[in-house]
């Protein structure tokens, strides 16, 4: 990859950017301001790219934030899982078909994780009771 023009290191897409982001925020355990996670990414990215990054995530509602002082402290709304299921339920809600979809989708699962699915549905569902 090609360094910015500012030598501020390599340019990323803004998905990749996010991904990086998000996966700071879950790491830290805590909430934390635009500051505080610029500090964290080393100088790689300016405070205000960090701000913008943050707050276009925040309108997605992929993180919550709370004031802090003259900032706002950002969190991530769900852990990684919660946030591929989010994933999940969005690519299904976006087809007319749900139930061709799952059942497509049922079909590529392997034996382990179908019974997996069954367990979690509940015990009417599983098929050893």
């Amino acid at each position: 990859m090609a360094a910015d023009t500012q030598g501020r290191g390599p340019k990323r897409a803004n998905g990749a950017r996010e991904t990086e982001l998000l996966d700071l925020l879950q790491k830290a355990g805590t909430a934390l301001t635009p500051g505080e996670v610029a500090e964290r990414l080393g100088g790689e990215l300016t405070y205000s790219s960090v701000v913008t990054i943050l707050t276009r995530m925040h309108t997605k509602g992929l993180l919550t934030r709370t004031p802090r002082g003259r900032a706002y402290a950002y969190a991530p709304v769900t852990d990684d899982a919660g946030f591929a299921a989010r994933r999940m339920r969005t690519v299904l809600e976006e087809r007319p078909d749900r139930e061709a979809v799952l059942a497509r989708f049922a079909d590529t699962l392997s034996d382990t994780d179908a019974d997996l699915l069954r367990h979690l549905l509940g015990p009417e569902q599983d098929t050893d009771r």
